[in-house]
């Protein structure tokens, strides 16, 4: 019986022989991890909430503002995986119009200005997680900075993955239909 440990799959959308590939690889199998722990989290407080207040009539103090918590990081974190992919719905009825050269261009122009854009939000992110560092939750002792921390990684990463689009192109498959 194999006992090794094995790793995430997550489909392979870029060169991962590359330094690039094998950062950008390594970025995305530490965010699916957190990713994972965020979901189980979730999960089993929403779960053990459950239990406690229709079983036992009690219930935990902390258990909504951790599973608030726990959702706002798995829905951030889950994006870039998204990104990475090109899972996310694009609107081409223009851009299919062109001849193929175009459509290339258009793609990574499109993907340029997204990585503009995720590159701001990820430093604005940051800015309004250190502004409110100090600010703690109402039950946790916890700064509600930690609310805001998803939203600059998953940024960061996302605006990663749109420059390597940029760069690369769109992988074939990107560029077709939704179905």
């Amino acid at each position: 019986m194999d006992t090794t440990m094995r790793k995430p799959v997550l489909p392979v959308t870029f060169d991962p022989t590359t330094w690039t590939g094998r950062i950008l690889d390594a970025l995305d199998r530490v965010v699916l991890g957190a990713l994972l722990v965020a979901v189980a989290a979730m999960v089993g407080i929403v779960s053990a909430q459950v239990v406690m207040r229709y079983g036992f009539n009690q219930s935990f103090d902390w258990a909504d503002e951790l599973s608030r918590l726990a959702f706002v990081w798995s829905i951030f974190l889950a994006i870039p995986l998204g990104v990475r992919q090109g899972a996310h719905i694009g609107i081409d009825i223009v851009v299919s119009r062109f001849a193929a050269p175009v459509q290339q261009l258009l793609r990574r122009a499109g993907a340029l200005l997204g990585a503009v854009m995720m590159t701001i939000i990820a430093w604005a992110a940051t800015g309004v997680a250190i502004e409110q560092w100090d600010e703690l939750m109402s039950v946790l002792d916890w700064s509600v900075g930690w609310f805001i921390v998803p939203v600059a990684i998953g940024s960061a990463l996302s605006a990663l993955h749109l420059l390597r689009v940029a760069i690369d192109g769109p992988r074939p498959n990107d560029s077709g239909s939704a179905e």
